[in-house]
């Protein structure tokens, strides 16, 4: 192998590393990593739970619970 085509790798290889950062700086900033055990706990309540966020009980509906 000569000497361009070992520039050329390395070349590429920066340029492939650079992606890579910009993806992950990307995936920081826009929040995917902020919330990491919300959804894996969300999954264990039950659907009419009032304590789940946006899952409160609408005025006027039945509000009759078996065993309360």
């Amino acid at each position: 192998m000569n000497l361009s085509g070992l520039l050329l790798q390395l070349g590429l290889t920066f340029v492939f590393i650079g992606l890579a950062a910009i993806g992950i700086l990307w995936a920081i900033r826009s929040g995917q990593y902020d919330d990491l055990e919300g959804p894996a706990q969300r999954i264990l309540m039950d659907d009419d739970d009032p304590m789940i966020p946006f899952n409160h009980l609408k005025p006027g509906a039945n509000q009759n619970k078996i065993g309360k």
